[in-house]
């Protein structure tokens, strides 16, 4: 998902800088979708982690 999040953003930037800002502005929504995801799945399967008591280093 992390990786999706990337290249989304990687297309906004060179939409944005070709000047297709409705391409950047929408691939931008969707890395930053993809992104909070992420961070909201890690830090939940995190919290699971340290709840059963298992380390995740």
């Amino acid at each position: 998902m992390l990786k999706w999040a990337l290249i989304f953003f990687v297309v906004s930037l060179v939409a944005g800088a070709l000047g297709f800002t409705n391409v950047a502005a929408g691939a931008r929504g969707i890395a930053r979708l993809l992104f909070g995801l992420f961070l909201v799945i890690a830090v939940v399967i995190v919290i699971v982690a340290f709840a059963l008591g298992q380390a995740v280093f």
